[in-house]
């Protein structure tokens, strides 16, 4: 038996709202769905997983016809899923009384229940959110029935608003696969037992890395799990580092030269470190032209020669200001305190 888990597809997602590039990613979402579909058909899975928030938000129905055609074009897979924080069930959702294409399973119960699937000897556990928030721990109590089919927990959740997960729980809970979902970075949390398939596309700033779905081959109870990529860009965070010598052009440079050896498709939060020319303040508005880049953060600290401008102006107020600092700064703070206390005293001189 082939099992394809994916979770967190957020359909209806529009990702980094106001930049250009938002209306691209929101198809992004769509398409990265499509090609798993496809890819369940070529490499021939028998059980497609959905470990909750398949949509964004409340489904409208436009958007359950869409992923119901795409469900009826698979040749051979059984989808089983569930609901998540995201795509929570409302009581007026069309979710719940959607006509789902005959190969669906939704376990929409607020509590567990379990779907068995004969044919492929395979018992499927899982239960869905009726609100946003579950910080009652619904999985630590479960218990797979002994039998000798094999058994899945299709579970959402893992901090405190969204019902807590006991890894010890989960070890000794008698599942042969836990298909986790709502951490959108792909994880194993228990070896050969229990994964986190993330997001499908990132979704926020901080879904650094690659994204996609696990493949799961199942031989006598045993699962043989692999990591598949699909996702059409990342979220990097990168830093840039200023010299004495960079002229403003010289760091957009140094920006845009990041973005190419990067890969120009990604997006983009960089940091500016080092110490650069007081004379020159980095020009952030206009580095943030030069690609997919969501924040530039200015780190940067003048470059001051504090023994030849304690020299220069000996008995004057800057002078005075790099006394009082004795011996130097004692630490990062201090370091701070006094270079960006000397630019804005040099500044107000002119």
């Amino acid at each position: 038996m082939r099992f394809m888990h994916i979770a967190d597809v957020h359909l209806g997602a529009a990702p980094d709202h106001g930049f250009l590039w938002a209306k691209d990613r929101g198809r992004e979402i769509w398409e990265s769905f499509r090609r798993c579909i496809a890819d369940a058909n070529e490499k021939k899975v028998d059980l497609l997983l959905i470990a909750g928030d398949l949509f964004h938000r409340q489904p409208e129905l436009s958007e359950l016809r869409e992923v119901n055609y795409l469900f009826s074009t698979l040749e051979r897979t059984i989808v089983v899923l569930i609901a998540g924080n995201h795509d929570y069930l409302k009581p007026s959702s069309p979710y719940l009384k959607f006509p789902w294409n005959e190969n669906v399973i939704c376990l929409f119960s607020p509590d567990c229940e379990r779907v068995r699937l004969p044919e492929l000897k395979t018992e499927i556990y899982g239960l869905s959110y009726h609100s946003q928030e579950i910080r009652e721990p619904k999985y630590d109590n479960l218990i797979a029935e002994p039998n000798d089919y094999f058994k899945i927990l299709l579970a959402h959740g893992g901090d405190a608003e969204h019902i807590p997960i006991s890894k010890t729980c989960l070890q000794d809970a008698g599942f042969d696969y836990v298909a986790l979902g709502h951490i959108h970075k792909p994880q194993v949390v228990i070896q050969n037992l229990a994964m986190y398939a993330g997001a499908l596309e990132p979704i926020d700033c901080n879904d650094l890395g690659a994204h996609g779905y696990i493949i799961g081959d199942v031989q006598r109870r045993k699962v043989k799990l692999s990591f598949v990529e699909v996702c059409s860009r990342e979220y990097r965070h990168e830093t840039v580092e200023v010299t004495e010598s960079d002229t403003v052009f010289a760091i957009r440079e140094k920006v845009a030269r990041t973005i190419h050896e990067g890969g120009s498709q990604h997006m983009y939060r960089l940091t500016l470190t080092g110490e650069r020319d007081p004379q020159i303040r980095p020009d952030v508005r206009e580095y943030m032209k030069c690609g997919r880049i969501t924040e530039i953060i200015d780190r940067t600290v003048p470059a001051f020669h504090l023994q030849e401008l304690a020299r220069r102006y000996r008995g004057q107020l800057i002078g005075k200001y790099i006394e009082s600092f004795e011996d130097g700064p004692k630490g990062i703070v201090e370091e701070k305190a006094l270079r960006y206390g000397l630019e804005a005293l040099l500044y107000s001189e002119k």
